[in-house]
Order: C-alpha cells, then sequence, then structure tokens
C-alpha cells in the first residue's frame, strides 16, 4: 500500500532577518506580518434587503517588530539614533523562514521601513534572564514569496 506525501508545518523558530540585503544577527521573535483588506459596506439603490461588501484598500495593522539579546554591535541602536536626529534612512527588510534543513522556505519583503520606537532591556539584579531589545519599524507595505502552492 502505497503512502501519501507527509507535509508537516514550518516551525516558528528558524528564521532570519536582512536589513538591506545584510543579516543583522539572531533575532529572538518577530511580530507584524498582518495586512487586511478593509471591506466598504455599499447599499444599492432599491435593494432595501442586501448590503453588497466590496473590498475596499490594503491596510498593514501592525508595525514589524523585532526582539533580540542586546549584543556589542549597536547598529539598530545607530540606525534609530538617526531617526530621532532627522535622518530617515528607509530599508528593505526581509524575514525568511527556514524548513528543518535551513533551506528558505517563504520570504517576507517589507518596503521602505524605517525605526519607529525601540525598548531597552528590563534590568534587574534578581534575573538572570537575556538582556533584550525590541525595534518597532513602520512599513510601506510587504509581500510574500515561496510555499505559496
Amino acid at each position: 500500500m502505497a503512502t501519501g506525501t507527509r507535509d508537516d508545518p514550518y516551525l516558528a523558530f528558524n528564521f532570519l532577518v536582512e536589513i538591506g540585503g545584510l543579516s543583522v544577527g539572531g533575532f529572538s521573535e518577530v511580530t507584524g506580518l498582518q495586512v487586511e483588506v478593509e471591506v466598504q459596506d455599499y447599499r444599492e439603490g432599491g435593494q432595501n434587503t442586501f448590503i453588497h461588501k466590496l473590498a475596499g484598500p490594503v491596510r498593514y495593522p501592525s508595525n514589524l517588530v523585532l526582539k533580540r539579546g542586546l549584543v556589542d554591535i549597536d547598529i539598530l541602536w545607530g540606525w534609530y539614533q538617526a531617526v530621532l536626529l532627522g535622518f530617515v534612512a528607509r530599508q528593505n527588510i526581509s524575514v525568511i523562514l527556514r524548513d528543518s534543513e535551513g533551506d528558505e522556505q517563504r520570504r517576507w519583503f517589507f518596503v521602505k521601513a524605517y525605526p519607529v520606537r525601540w525598548n531597552g532591556p528590563g534590568l534587574r539584579a534578581s534575573s538572570a534572564n537575556v538582556a533584550v531589545e525590541t525595534l518597532e519599524l513602520a512599513h510601506q507595505g510587504f509581500w510574500a514569496v515561496g510555499g505559496l502552492g
């Protein structure tokens, strides 16, 4: 008896982040991969019992949020400091999901992103947790490639 192919879901911990085409270190968490189409109600004249649901504009309701352990390399902090001084350098960002063998399976391209919020780590003398910094990035949209069929 022949068996079918097994398609296991990808594991969420196996990902990379590239900023401007360069890998910028290991991140522990990425959130904000969210897009939605606004729905607009339209009442047609003479059809009082029916409301058409029309596709409206696309929205990206969440900023891209990157979290990682604080390290000596301060590229992200420097990028954010430049924005604070009025030099908004937009970068294209890729979030890359890999399979268990390390091969790229899906890539999300974020267009013209720039930092809008930085959160430093919570510091506690009684804790041995990793110091984590968070960088939030506004962007002009994203799309995905790979694994879509």
